[in-house]
């Protein structure tokens, strides 16, 4: 969690594990995958003049027993972070696999009303990064996604 000096490793509320993607070695897929994103940010700044510039992302895979819990997807002190994008790459996930991802539907509210989100391959989710408190419930079986983050200067 957190960032350069701030960085530090916390059991208690993250297990899962990253791997960044690297434009300068990314593979045809992940390119097809960025250039569908570049598409995607080019819609947002049209219709809600965002002023996005960047996406920054990585893989996330959550073994069985792994989880998230509640937070915001901005460091603090920050506000670059803009929209948080999720891509699910679970195949043949089934009810009761876990690892749903919790989304609370009030800005800023994390008590109050929420949905709840299978990872199911090919699943897109969208919200306001520093808005939308969210947690991912521990999975039962291993979950993967591509996480990431349109970001503003």
């Amino acid at each position: 969690m957190g960032r350069g000096l701030n960085l530090e490793v916390r059991d208690d509320i993250r297990r899962d594990q990253v791997m960044w993607l690297q434009s300068d070695a990314a593979s045809v897929e992940q390119v097809t995958y960025l250039a569908k994103l570049e598409l995607l940010r080019l819609g947002l700044n049209q219709r809600f003049f965002l002023g996005l510039f960047e996406y920054e992302g990585h893989f996330a895979i959550y073994p069985e027993g792994a989880f998230y819990k509640a937070h915001l997807d901005r460091h603090t002190g920050t506000s670059d972070r803009i929209v948080t994008t999720i891509l699910y790459l679970n195949p043949s996930w089934q009810p009761g696999d876990g690892g749903e991802l919790k989304l609370w539907t009030t800005s800023g509210d994390k008590a109050g009303a929420f949905i709840l989100i299978e990872p199911r391959m090919g699943t897109m989710v969208c919200f306001m990064a520093g808005d939308f408190w969210h947690e991912v419930l521990p999975a039962k079986k291993t979950r993967m996604s591509i996480t990431g983050w349109f970001r503003q200067r």
